[in-house]
């Protein structure tokens, strides 16, 4: 890396680094950590509130699921772009933007007096924590000295993993308590104060160039992942119109197909969207994969466990948050914990652990049956969380350990999209294969709770079976130190 600065210019923080204090740096990353652990917390509040807006504001559970499916769209859309708008403007006017979006989308949920105006803040509210995540990562990347990268990423995953994780459990105590619009109105509040803690830390020198977006990218960009996550989202609903589902995965397919070949011809000359050249790496191929299986078996889980204790075995909704809660905590202590290993040691001793505890954890989950007690879900959801924040702090350091210093916002925009179609992706597996199977039983006559178990049983296995390939694929990931590559 050249030490002049006119050439940092190409290399988002790296000039800025160097003349950063330690109290700076704190400063903009808890900021930074602070707005994404509140985002993302948001994206899983309203599992547990669904019911009392589909109740209130006379809505169907196909409809209501929008607020989730409409997020991850609006996620999906946007993240491939971050890689672009990480090097076209400075990273505190994207703080910024990202934030008083959120503010304004939770502003109109708060206001909402339809289902479209709900919707439509959960959209804007996604177009924030659509920019946050990748600034996350990058400015980690490029402020933080490789031999505390491990550390601070394994703090990163705790954002990550655990928010939400604890989404159900906070969602669930304020709508026992007060009702589900005090979801959005309490989180107004942390917004704002996260707007001002920023406006005093998040001081930055800008590295932003000018760079003239390709349209086209973008509009193949929004087309093939839009158009993905909409098929994938759709496909419990397969049976009532199978037409659209097929319809939406060629779309994207095809508009994916063309957006790589256009990326990798733009490439040379600097204009690409998203650069791929990251997928070069083998380490950095398999932590996506390994990411994907993670998040789409957390997020499966988290969508199916409520339903099962709820609906099969008639626990409230604050008693699975709070069961829920222990995980979260496991996951905090670990994470961190894991951080410092991986700085000393690199990314196997985390990695295989994390893989092979995740994996337990989920055939733990396919042992559960209908008289299965709520402390042995909450161990279930332990040992599995645990597993999940080894990973976390492990796979985002070792997948951009390989990417070159330029591309760290294009790899961070690679990371972050795999992360949502991986949660989207194992969402729909496990939602389906439960509903699909459980309804089956209940036509052969079985009682509810049997049907629902019976159905999460096969899911679990599903879960199960693709969480132990990810073993595999950590074997795969090379034993290096994060500073062997700079």
């Amino acid at each position: 890396m050249t030490t002049k600065p006119a050439a940092t210019s190409a290399k988002p923080g790296a000039g800025p680094a160097g003349q950063l204090s330690s109290k700076a740096l704190t400063g903009i990353i808890a900021s930074l950590a602070l707005a994404a652990f509140m985002m993302i917390l948001n994206e899983t509040v309203l599992t547990v509130a669904l019911p009392g807006i589909m109740q209130d504001m006379a809505i169907s559970a196909s409809t209501g699921q929008w607020l989730t499916t409409g997020f991850l769209l609006t996620l999906s859309v946007v993240i491939p772009t971050t890689g672009f708008l990480l090097q076209r403007f400075a990273h505190r006017s994207l703080f910024f933007f990202a934030i008083i979006s959120f503010i304004v989308g939770t502003a109109i949920a708060v206001l909402a007096p339809n289902f479209g105006f709900l919707l439509l803040g959960r959209i804007i509210q996604a177009v924030g924590t659509a920019i946050i995540l990748p600034l996350l990562m990058t400015t980690t990347l490029t402020l933080v000295p490789v031999r505390l990268r491990g550390t601070v990423m394994g703090l990163n995953s705790i954002v990550i993993g655990v928010a939400p994780a604890i989404g159900p459990t906070v969602s669930g105590a304020i709508v026992h308590a007060l009702g589900w619009h005090y979801i959005f109105v309490l989180m107004l509040p942390i917004a704002v104060a996260v707007l001002v803690l920023g406006t005093i830390f998040f001081k930055l020198p800008s590295t932003a160039r000018k760079l003239k977006v390709d349209s086209a990218s973008v509009l193949l960009s929004a087309l093939a992942f839009g158009f993905l996550v909409y098929g994938i989202s759709s496909i419990e609903q397969a049976a009532d119109n199978a037409t659209m589902m097929i319809a939406s995965f060629g779309i994207g397919l095809v508009a994916l197909a063309l957006f790589i070949i256009r990326q990798v011809k733009l490439a040379p000359s600097g204009r690409e969207l998203l650069n791929l050249s990251p997928f070069t790496s083998r380490s950095f191929s398999f932590a996506i994969a390994m990411i994907m299986i993670a998040f789409g078996t957390l997020l499966g889980s988290l969508m199916i466990v409520p339903i099962l204790l709820e609906s099969g075995q008639g626990i409230d909704s604050l008693q699975i948050g709070i069961m829920l809660l222990p995980g979260g905590l496991a996951q905090t202590i670990a994470s961190p914990i894991f951080g410092r290993i991986y700085d000393k040691h690199g990314p196997r001793p985390v990695l295989i652990p994390g893989a092979i505890i995740l994996a337990a954890g989920q055939w733990m989950y396919v042992s559960v049956t209908t008289q299965t007690s709520l402390w042995m879900f909450a161990a279930c959801h332990v040992v599995f969380s645990i597993g999940l924040g080894l990973l976390m702090t492990g796979l985002m350091s070792s997948a951009m350990a390989s990417v070159d210093p330029r591309l760290f916002g294009h790899g961070s925009a690679i990371f972050n999209t795999a992360q949502q179609l991986g949660g989207a992706i194992g969402t729909t597996i496990f939602v389906t294969v439960m509903s699909l199977l459980s309804k089956v039983e209940l036509d052969a006559g079985s009682e509810l709770a049997e049907a629902l178990f019976s159905g999460a049983h096969i899911s679990f296995i599903v879960g199960a079976v693709l969480a132990t390939i990810g073993i595999a694929f950590s074997f795969t990931i090379k034993g290096e130190k994060p500073h062997a590559n700079h």
